[in-house]
């Protein structure tokens, strides 16, 4: 039988180190069940409290919001939201100790996030604009450096799932194109700005979902994916998370029966669920920021 090595000439063990994306240890991961690892997301029910509202349609259940931040962010780091809505994204980051720059092309809308939050502070920004103009990249560059950031730590986008909602008539407005190519090549706009706005290494969260249009499935979450891969150099794509939305028809004022007739009726499925894409920038190159 070989011979063992001596053991001072082994290389020692280095214990795990949290990555540098988050303060959540490797080896105390037990005492963490709240922090998701699992590609299936099932919430019974929306969550409640600091400032969060149902009555703002198209906005995304916080427990998203929290997974992402708490997975990929440490306590300080900067939150960007491109597509802010109702401030889901705002609301948990403070809550959570991160700070957030927050963009929306509704001036109403960043409005009643700045009372929610009760103003801005020194963890907060929010800007109306259009999130694929030149102009509004310039203060979101400048809102990161009052934070004490260079750029962001975590990036999130949750635009309109095309028209199905319409938000508003404003020009840029995602949830006013009723063609998919057009919305897919603003969309890449707006997210190549966002990823340029990103911190090398850092994670980008894609919450999105598909659609119905002349009687076939639009699979708008994966025609947004495809095209933040083809961004070069392209981020790289770590999870295709499901993430469950029973009672999504209903909250819309449409009852369950009338749809599963219509289902029956025209041989499709309805849509109960959505998608969180998880993206990885590249790490920077050596000698490069």
């Amino acid at each position: 039988s070989p011979t063992p090595a001596p053991p001072d000439s082994r290389m020692p063990r280095r214990p795990p180190r949290p990555p540098p994306y988050t303060d959540l240890h490797p080896k105390r991961w037990r005492d963490r069940p709240d922090v998701l690892t699992d590609s299936l997301w099932l919430f019974p029910s929306r969550a409640t409290g600091r400032g969060h509202t149902l009555s703002y349609h198209g906005n995304f259940v916080p427990q998203i919001a929290t997974q992402l931040i708490t997975r990929f962010t440490r306590p300080g780091d900067v939150v960007l939201d491109l597509f802010l809505g109702a401030g889901t994204t705002a609301i948990e980051a403070r809550a959570l100790g991160r700070k957030c720059v927050g963009v929306d092309i509704q001036p109403r809308l960043v409005r009643l996030v700045r009372e929610r939050l009760g103003g801005e502070s020194d963890h907060t920004r929010l800007i109306a604009g259009d999130s694929a103009a030149p102009k509004t990249h310039r203060l979101v560059r400048a809102a990161l450096r009052e934070l004490g950031a260079a750029s962001a730590g975590l990036l999130i986008l949750h635009p309109p799932y095309r028209d199905i909602i319409r938000f508003s008539d404003l020009p840029g407005d995602l949830s006013a194109e009723s063609d998919t190519r057009r919305f897919l090549a603003r969309f890449t706009r707006i997210a190549r700005a966002g990823l340029r706005l990103l911190a090398p290494g850092r994670f980008l969260g894609l919450v999105i979902g598909d659609m119905y249009e002349h009687r076939q499935v639009v699979p708008l979450g994966f025609l947004c994916m495809n095209a933040l891969l083809r961004l070069g150099p392209g981020p790289a794509l770590k999870a295709v998370i499901v993430k469950d939305i029973q009672g999504n028809e209903r909250g819309k004022g449409k009852s369950g029966p009338l749809w599963r007739y219509r289902a029956l009726l025209g041989g499709f499925y309805i849509f109960k669920h959505e998608y969180v894409m998880l993206f990885q920038k590249p790490a920077a190159k050596a000698g490069r920021s």
